[in-house]
């Protein structure tokens, strides 16, 4: 009979699970239910010409099979809001009414081709070598900071040029993080306080470099991404309250020499008294989602994004989708995040070791807890934030990144049905 083990240090949920499946009983699993280590690369180079074309997904558990068409559910509508978030704008500045939308466009296929890239790879793997693209990513981060080598776009060095391509550091910085996180603290209890101490230590380095580009906002989210994996692992409680209160130091520090986002939080608190300044934006984004009333002005019909609502394509682009679609669309978004998160809470819960489930933890945070700050900043309901829409904004590395992240969330799914297996005790019989 099936027995459920007590928690272990490799789960923070109870698992059904067993000792010793005869040769038999397995054979009635489906072939795609079995555990194959290997990679299975046959259909990789179609994919990469049509990334949306994957045979192997029908074999996939439902729970993977939902992620990944709910994924590119996400991004079709963000392609389509942003088509019509940009075009006026494009026309204004550039000629060209499809530039940032081609560009979005080419950014999704090479997202997509690391998408399926990324479910195919066992986690083991891609958590044994995560370090190594990470601190290849901090080596980014830290040149950005260097006189000469990064871009500076509105007063915040944040890119930089490899060749001719422009990529924002701190975007594919979050996935990283949230496979490393996962390694360390799914083995935290086994690892010498050395380890510990270098772990945090290259952490801290990470949010301060983000920090001094200056990003404030994509500094909290990575720390919080990494406070909630910590608390999820089951880490102490003492050391959570340290390093939040290290976190909000370092929060203050930078309030307090930079005065533009001082100003940010001055003009959250009422940017009505200053809507020809600071609380331009939110005012603006206010009155996006307002027009929009119960159905929305259509598809395309958005008049704040003519002239009014600054970076509309980018950071404010949920305020161009409520003005079109309305309080039923805006509703509807909503209710599609919340069983995204359901969903990859569902596949955190069923993972069978702590790392996979940290992995998932990470991601549901990264993708819909960070659309949910962005709605938050768009309604008024939060202070201004450079924070994008995942998977909506305009922005290549962004884009990447997110599905990146999803993959990940994909890929956890697809070994837990690969795991999922009711042993019985040969004793039965």
């Amino acid at each position: 009979m099936a027995r459920v083990l007590p928690i272990g240090e490799d789960s923070v949920f109870p698992r059904v699970t067993t000792s010793g499946l005869s040769s038999e009983l397995q054979d009635f699993r489906r072939p795609a239910d079995r555990v194959n280590p290997t990679l299975n690369f046959r259909s990789l180079p179609l994919q990469f010409l049509f990334p949306v074309y994957d045979p192997d997904a029908q074999n996939w558990g439902w729970e993977a099979r939902l992620l990944r068409w709910m994924t590119l559910i996400w991004v079709a509508i963000g392609l389509l809001t942003l088509f019509s978030a940009s075009y006026v704008e494009a026309v204004r500045t550039t000629g060209d009414g499809l530039y940032y939308f081609k560009r979005q466009i080419v950014w999704t296929l090479i997202g997509l081709g690391f998408f399926n890239a990324i479910v195919r790879i066992p986690l083991k793997y891609l958590l044994a070598r995560s370090r190594l693209v990470l601190l290849a990513v901090l080596i980014l981060l830290v040149l950005t900071l260097i006189p000469g080598l990064g871009t500076t776009v509105n007063g915040a060095t944040r890119w930089i040029e490899v060749g001719i391509v422009p990529i924002q550091p701190s975007e594919p910085m979050k996935p990283c993080l949230i496979l490393q996180a996962a390694f360390i603290f799914g083995r935290w209890n086994r690892i010498s306080p050395r380890d510990r101490i270098t772990w945090f230590a290259l952490a801290g380095a990470i949010l301060t470099a983000i920090l001094l580009q200056p990003n404030l906002s994509t500094t909290l989210m990575c720390g919080i991404i990494l406070w909630l994996m910590a608390i999820a692992a089951g880490l102490s409680w003492s050391l959570l309250g340290m390093t939040a209160v290290g976190g909000g130091t370092l929060a203050a520090l930078s309030l307090a020499l930079q005065d533009y986002q001082r100003r940010r939080i001055l003009s959250f608190l009422d940017p009505w008294d200053v809507a020809d300044g600071d609380g331009y934006q939110l005012v603006q984004s206010l009155l996006a989602v307002a027009s929009g009333g119960l159905w929305g002005q259509g598809f395309g019909l958005s008049q704040q994004k003519l002239y009014a609502l600054p970076i509309q394509y980018s950071d404010f682009i949920f305020a161009v989708f409520a003005e079109e679609f309305g309080f039923v669309g805006c509703s509807l978004a909503i209710v599609f995040l919340t069983i995204y998160g359901g969903l990859a809470w569902w596949v955190a819960a069923a993972a069978p070791r702590l790392s996979h489930q940290l992995v998932a933890i990470g991601a549901l945070v990264a993708l819909v807890g960070q659309a949910s700050v962005n709605i938050g900043v768009v309604t008024g309901a939060l202070p201004t934030t450079g924070l994008p829409l995942p998977m909506f904004s305009y922005g290549g590395s962004s884009m990447v990144s997110s599905l990146a992240i999803a993959a990940l969330l994909v890929r956890v799914a697809r070994e837990n049905r690969q795991a999922e297996v009711l042993e019985f005790d040969r004793a039965a019989n």
